[in-house]
C-alpha cells in the first residue's frame, strides 16, 4: 500500500492558530503546521511512519478508501413514522423510495 492512495485533508484549526493535517484512514493521526503545505507534507510523513511501524510488528495496514469496493448498498434504520413520510413523498413524487432516499442523501 502507497502512502499516496490515502486520503488527506488539511484545515484550519482555530484552537491551535495552524493549519492541521489530517488522514481519514488514520483518524488518530494529525499534523500542525503553518501553513497547509507544510501540514500537508507532516500528515504524510506521520502516516508513511506509521504504517511502517504497523508493518514491521504484523499489523495490517488499513486499505485506502479509494482502493476500497463499495456495493452501492447500506441499511439504515429510522422510525416507523419517518419511513411512512418518506414512503407517501416518494409516492405522491412517482418515484421509487429506494430513488427519493439516494437524492436526498446526494443533496
Amino acid at each position: 500500500m502507497s502512502v499516496d492512495h490515502y486520503t488527506y485533508r488539511v484545515t484550519w484549526s482555530p484552537e491551535d492558530g495552524e493549519h492541521v493535517g489530517l488522514c481519514a484512514e488514520f483518524p488518530s493521526l494529525s499534523w500542525l503546521a503553518r501553513t497547509p503545505e507544510a501540514a500537508l507534507k507532516g500528515i504524510r510523513q506521520v502516516v508513511a511512519e506509521t504504517m511502517a511501524d504497523m508493518q514491521a510488528n504484523g499489523e495490517e495496514v488499513p486499505p485506502a478508501l479509494a482502493e476500497k469496493h463499495y456495493s452501492g448498498e447500506f441499511r439504515v434504520r429510522i422510525p416507523p413514522e419517518v419511513h411512512r413520510a418518506l414512503a407517501l413523498q416518494a409516492a405522491e413524487q412517482g418515484v421509487s423510495l429506494n430513488r427519493l432516499a439516494s437524492a436526498k442523501l446526494a443533496a
